[in-house]
């Protein structure tokens, strides 16, 4: 059995939920993607064509700063990468978490939450980010998941 992590970047507590509950199917660690200044609700509304979020999503080669430093990829194989979906692809900070470790070698499976979109372009998006890793369209986890249907997934992969 593969070493396993949960790595989940969360801007409104939704995805931090599902990541948790997959860790704990998955018995995987689990790491949040952090951004170094932490997202206000204000910078959320997509509708503000001058909120944060909406100027980095329009701009492909934003790379909003994460705290780094307090995570060591090298044992793991497999990483479950969960996001919420912002205009169809993964937000940016995602980008700067795959650019800032080396997943060479690596199993990378996308997880989302979503309000109604599919993952898009999000694996396209993601891996010139992680070159040498295999980067995976997974699974959205909207709404409720049992703790078994989460482990079987996990166990599918």
């Amino acid at each position: 059995m593969s070493k396993k992590l949960v790595a989940y970047f969360s801007a409104s507590g939704t995805t931090a939920k599902v990541a948790q509950m997959l860790s704990e199917a998955a018995g995987a660690d689990l790491y949040e993607i952090r951004p170094a200044v932490p997202y206000t609700k204000a910078d959320l509304n997509w509708m503000d064509k001058t909120s944060r979020s909406t100027i980095e999503m329009n701009d492909k080669s934003s790379r909003p700063a994460i705290v780094t430093g307090d995570l060591d990829v090298s044992g793991y194989d497999t990483v479950l990468l969960g996001f919420p979906i912002w205009w169809y692809i993964a937000p940016t900070i995602v980008n700067t978490f795959l650019e800032a470790y080396d997943f060479s070698g690596k199993d990378v499976v996308l997880f989302a939450t979503s309000g109604g979109s599919g993952f898009g372009e999000a694996v396209a998006g993601l891996q010139p980010s992680a070159p040498g890793a295999t980067i995976r369209e997974g699974k959205l986890l909207n709404g409720s998941q049992s703790t078994e249907s989460l482990k079987a997934w996990v166990e599918s992969l």
